[in-house]
């Protein structure tokens, strides 16, 4: 995975045109022993930030929080500069609190990397807040200048001084920034062992929200000793028997490791422990945790979105518009009869501007009003349950039209929805299947079932147990069983097999056996259809399932581990691909790029009767698309 990491290759200058910045790659590796990792320049967006900034009008402002992982100090930002049109110059002043840190003079040029000095900015646990304002000048003569092109700075970064500080609490251990987690385990894991890995990784990726590092399995070395860790990476060891504690190992080049230890359910407190506000306590290289209780959210009719740790939203632009997510997760599981009462105000507008609020879901408008001289928002309104998706973009814009005056005269206005705005909502006791239905249809705790002993298997919970935890807002809370106890059950359940599928009390929307028989089962229901195929067709897949009423995951593969695990990557190659998944299953052949399939698309026949061709055609889209004999019903199933 990409996580940002750039080297400055290259002397910075900065003076009244804009500096030039060099940047390439820089490797997750430390400076060797005894010698220090070079500061690295970290984008934005691996900060868990928005990578591009837009500043608006003649006076722009645009506010940053970052962390800053100990040992280093923000050095500078860096991005890639674009004025608007008809600019004749300007200047771009960063500034923390009642303080100026720099100014840079802007010219009359095209996109120019720029670098805006952060000396002196002072950093607050760990992490540090400025505010980039823009004021720029229109070209002499007529003005052409137009304010709704905003002044562009792009994969905008920070570039960090010093070196980061070695670690040697627990306390300390997860630093504020995190590239990549690596959790070494024995070759045969154990139940417990994985159980600890997926608790763990949850645990991570909650804790590093958009920061999306990357987390990985590793079989233990012979030794039983990790590799030292690089700059921005830590290393766990999960082992299970011995005294439970958690322990920062002795001392060793790079960051030292992290050995977890305990049996049954000592091991899981202690992997808790790394999740709890009780860490922070933890100022010593070892701590023991004491047993912990699982807490479990519930749905939630109303809740505010102060409630649901989503900050107040705003904007300031000439026509503003926030976006307010309505995510299922957050609100505790899959929910139907969504009603937003919205609590904000705008900037009242002069008598020559009229405008209006409106209000909408993708391309359906739910509400439009007038604006008002109050510039007060207090409006409820509802979304169509056929609008509601996993997480539901609500878009709620201040639109103008009128006399802006002469050039300069009419500034951005901002458009601002408070923590009060509160989400009515009921459970929704159906649960809509597929991609869209996960991971809100497995909370508040999903099973995961696999083959003890299988590291490929663990390695799959674990890149899964990632995946839908980017997905989720409060943390997922697991529980790996044997694959069999995983099926009996009454919970959700991520269900793995490395080696085929061969039971029958609960089946994938698409399995294909030995004798080439492929057969395609509607989500939750009885009945479906079957095609024999030669040669037979193998695939990995993740599929989306229903028993009863509990919603299943199924990650399978006909042709072994390895693609498997070559689907999963794929998934986590790009932040995007587990947000965007479509349909019911996920398949993909050796060596072929994965494609989505909607089995109850699939089988929703053009006519009743089976002994239509089309049906047939209809039934065969998916091995059509893994074949790659056709692409006529592809582009309706890719492009759904």
């Amino acid at each position: 995975m990409r996580v940002g990491i750039q080297r400055i290759l290259g002397a910075v200058t900065v003076g009244v045109v804009c500096a030039v910045v060099t940047a390439g790659p820089v490797s997750a590796q430390s400076g060797g022993a005894g010698q220090p990792a070079e500061a690295p320049t970290l984008s934005l967006s691996s900060l868990g930030a928005d990578g591009d900034i837009a500043l608006y009008g003649f006076s722009g402002s645009h506010s940053i929080t970052v962390p800053v992982p100990k040992g280093l100090t923000p050095g500078a930002l860096t991005a890639d500069l674009e004025l608007p049109p008809y600019v004749g110059g300007g200047t771009l002043i960063v500034t923390q609190e009642d303080r100026t840190l720099s100014r840079v003079e802007l010219l009359a040029t095209d996109t120019t990397p720029i670098t805006i000095p952060l000396t002196g900015a002072r950093v607050v646990d760990d992490t540090v807040s400025f505010t980039v304002r823009s004021r720029l000048l229109p070209e002499e003569g007529e003005c052409l200048f137009n304010p709704t092109v905003p002044l562009k700075l792009t994969d905008a970064a920070i570039a960090y001084t010093g070196s980061e500080e070695v670690t040697d609490t627990v306390a300390d251990f997860l630093p504020p920034v995190l590239a990549r987690l690596t959790i070494f385990v024995p070759k045969t894991p154990s139940t417990a062992e994985s159980d600890a890995a997926v608790k763990l990784t949850t645990a991570v990726v909650s804790r590093y929200g958009d920061q999306h590092p990357e987390v990985r399995l590793a079989a233990l070395p012979g030794n039983g000793q990790p590799p030292p860790s690089g700059p921005l990476e830590r290393n766990v060891v999960i082992r299970e028997g011995g005294d439970p504690g958690v322990a920062v190992q002795g001392d060793r080049a790079g960051v030292p490791a992290l050995l977890i230890t305990g049996s049954g359910a000592e091991l899981d407190d202690q992997v808790q422990l790394l999740d709890s506000e009780l860490s922070r306590l933890a100022l010593a290289r070892k701590a023991v945790a004491g047993p912990t209780k699982s807490s479990s959210d519930q749905t939630a009719k109303q809740a505010s979105l102060t409630d649901l740790g989503q900050p107040t939203l705003s904007a300031t632009a000439f026509e503003p518009r926030v976006v307010l997510p309505i995510d299922q997760t957050r609100l505790g599981g899959p929910v139907r009869d969504v009603r937003v009462d919205l609590k904000g105000s705008y900037t009242p507008l002069p008598s020559t501007v009229g405008g209006q609020i409106v209000v909408s879901v993708g391309d359906v408008t739910l509400d439009r009003w007038a604006a008002e001289s109050t510039g007060t928002i207090d409006r409820s309104v509802t979304i169509p349950n056929s609008e509601l998706e996993r997480v539901t973009d609500l878009s709620i814009a201040l639109e103008i039209a009128g006399n802006t005056g002469q050039c300069g005269e009419f500034q951005p206005t901002t458009l601002r929805i408070d923590g009060s705005t509160t989400i009515n909502s009921a459970p929704d006791p159906a649960q809509s299947v597929g991609f869209q239905s996960i991971p809100q249809s497995l909370l508040p705790k999903t099973q995961i079932g696999l083959e003890e002993g299988s590291l490929e298997a663990t390695s799959a919970a674990v890149a899964i147990g990632a995946g839908l935890q980017r997905l989720s807002g409060p943390r997922i809370d697991t529980e790996v069983t044997s694959l069999d106890d995983a099926i009996a059950g009454s919970l959700p359940a991520v269900l793995i097999s490395t080696d085929s599928w061969d039971s029958e009390n609960v089946v994938p929307p698409v399995r294909s056996d030995s004798d080439g028989q492929l057969t395609v089962s509607p989500v939750g229901g009885s009945g479906g259809a079957s095609l024999e195929l030669d040669p037979s067709l193998k695939f990995a897949s993740l599929q989306v399932g229903r028993s009863g009423n509990r919603t299943l995951l199924f990650a399978i593969s006909d042709t072994g581990p390895k693609d498997l695990v070559a689907l999963l990557d794929w998934l986590d190659s790009e932040p995007s691909r587990w947000a965007n998944l479509t349909g019911t299953a996920l398949l993909a052949r050796p060596g072929a790029e994965p494609v989505h399939v909607d089995t109850d698309e699939v089988l929703a026949a053009p006519t009743a009767t089976t002994t239509s061709p089309l049906w047939w055609i209809a039934i065969g889209a998916g091995v059509i698309v893994l074949g790659g004999i056709a692409v006529l019903v592809v582009r309706r199933v890719a492009h759904k």
